[in-house]
């Protein structure tokens, strides 16, 4: 039985669905919306409501540092999970994961450097970076141009 490579659309999708599954397994609490979203040889993932309960908590009472803290120790501890999943769903490796959360807007951003753009059925489906533009000197600008 031959199986059939997934489109973009869908390794997308079962990346939104299986990191919000890690974050409910992991962390007891489920962002109510995560984007993923496919560039070349990166991956942008947007998560709604991914500031868990404690967090809000100490925000609540006026610890924002502490709850600052929290949130990184969390970032620190999922990143190792989070990163084997990307690498068995887009079948590349991880080469970087970047992350940020606003505890004000409780959204999450993470930016994740890939070793190569992963392999879909519509490649042509996935936005390539723009070619750097060269000016005949390797690439490179001065500050007088």
């Amino acid at each position: 039985m031959k199986t059939t490579i997934p489109t973009r659309g869908q390794r997308e999708r079962e990346l939104s669905q299986r990191i919000q599954g890690l974050y409910s397994n992991q962390l007891g609490h489920r962002p109510t919306k995560v984007i993923c979203q496919l560039f070349d040889d990166s991956l942008a993932i947007v998560m709604e409501n991914s500031i868990t309960p404690a967090e809000q908590l100490l925000v609540e009472q006026g610890q924002e540092k502490l709850a600052e803290q929290v949130r990184s120790g969390l970032d620190d501890a999922i990143e190792p999970n989070l990163k084997a999943l990307i690498e068995e769903i887009l079948e590349v490796k991880v080469l970087d994961l970047m992350g940020d959360a606003t505890l004000e807007t409780g959204r999450s951003g993470i930016v994740v450097v890939l070793s190569n753009t992963p392999e879909v059925r519509n490649p042509d489906a996935v936005p390539k970076a723009k070619p750097k533009a060269s000016n005949g000197r390797n690439g490179t600008r001065s500050n007088t141009e």
